[in-house]
């Protein structure tokens, strides 16, 4: 057991091609791990933003915790929403989607 880890823990020589390899699989593992995780939730992420910032009075949504309604008053970071005979004040982030898009597109002026 003590020669293992005398062998573990030995300096090496020179640091030839092996440093360069492990060098090169750090940089492919990192570029993998973003186009596999990173980039497709920063572009989700902006999406869900975008839907949040189209968010319109009588749209019908969906909550995160899977809650639908219609969307009755929109006000700063907050979203009151109508299911059934029940109004729900939310958070605006917690909308996951809108199922149904009623309300009328505002016009520029």
């Amino acid at each position: 057991m003590g020669s293992l880890s005398l062998l573990l823990f030995a300096p090496s020589g020179s640091s030839g091609p092996g440093a360069s390899a492990f060098i090169i699989q750090i940089g492919l593992f990192i570029a993998i791990f973003y186009f596999i995780l990173i980039r497709p939730q920063r572009r989700q992420r902006q999406e869900h933003d975008a839907l949040l910032k189209s968010l319109q009075r009588g749209d019908k949504v969906v909550t995160s915790s899977g809650i639908v309604g219609e969307v009755v008053h929109i006000k700063d970071d907050e979203v009151t929403i109508r299911s059934g005979e029940a109004k729900f004040v939310i958070m605006r982030s917690g909308v996951a989607s809108i199922t149904n898009r009623t309300a009328v597109e505002a016009k520029p002026a």
